[in-house]
């Protein structure tokens, strides 16, 4: 007898084919002997089209937001969680007897994978991109008292170009997290274009992405002896931490 799936779940973004959730909450539904479940990847060109996927099952339960849609989202929802609303991102929407709420688990993913291997001297940070997942990357950081700038290919206020990445500012900047979608599957060789012949073992070199496991960006630093951590625990956690969201009363 066919299952009937009365709990929808899912990830929305745009070129996904990739992600990881899909076969990470199956798993899950299979250990918690839980039928009538689904997680499915939403692919959308356009973000206008979510609102054409949430009016017409009626069953979704909880989403996923990725990219390039953690920011463009907010628009189309009707509530936001305090932190989300302070990042101006939301990764989880949530569906509410008062419409769809959305929130950040990004933040609590993040915090808690890049804390165990911060050091006295990590101080200052560089955020290599300026989407969605960087605005949670950067509350983190104001929350742990470590300074930061965001580097980008376009001139802004307070933001440096990889152009401004001197050896000055490398060696005062010891934390590099990389918020941009350079070197994911299957465009493993690209990177962002910073001056790793100026990293150190001193430095903490975080890539938000986790396939491939040891992406360009990794590898760089890896050979300058510095410390590396991928996005794969940062993404089991605030996976984890969505569940909660939708499982809550």
């Amino acid at each position: 007898m066919e299952t009937i799936e009365k709990n929808n779940y899912g990830l929305v973004g745009k070129n996904i084919s990739y992600s990881f959730s899909e076969s990470y909450f199956a798993d899950k539904f299979k250990k918690l002997g839980l039928s009538g479940y689904s997680y499915r990847n939403y692919d959308l060109a356009h973000i206008e089209d979510f609102k054409e996927l949430v009016g017409e099952d009626k069953n979704l339960k909880g989403l996923n937001v990725t990219i390039p849609y953690k920011e463009a989202v907010i628009p189309y929802l009707d509530k936001l969680d305090k932190k989300a609303r302070k990042v101006g991102a939301v990764n989880t929407v949530k569906f509410t007897k008062k419409g769809l709420k959305g929130y950040n688990t990004d933040i609590y993913g993040f915090k808690k994978t890049i804390k165990p291997h911060l050091r006295k001297h990590h101080k200052r940070a560089l955020i290599l991109g300026t989407g969605g997942a960087s605005k949670a990357v950067a509350f983190v950081f104001k929350e742990l008292g470590i300074k930061f700038k965001f580097v980008s290919r376009t001139a802004k206020k307070n933001q440096l170009l990889y152009d401004d990445l001197d050896e000055k500012t490398m060696k005062k900047y010891k934390v590099l997290v990389n918020c941009t979608p350079l070197g994911t599957f299957p465009n493993i060789e690209e990177k962002p274009a910073i001056p790793f012949h100026l990293i150190s073992d001193k430095h903490l070199l975080f890539d938000l992405i986790y396939n491939p496991e040891k992406t360009a960006f990794l590898r760089e630093g890896e050979k300058q002896g510095a410390t590396i951590r991928n996005g794969l625990r940062m993404l089991e956690l605030q996976a984890e931490k969505s569940w909660k969201i939708w499982n809550s009363k």
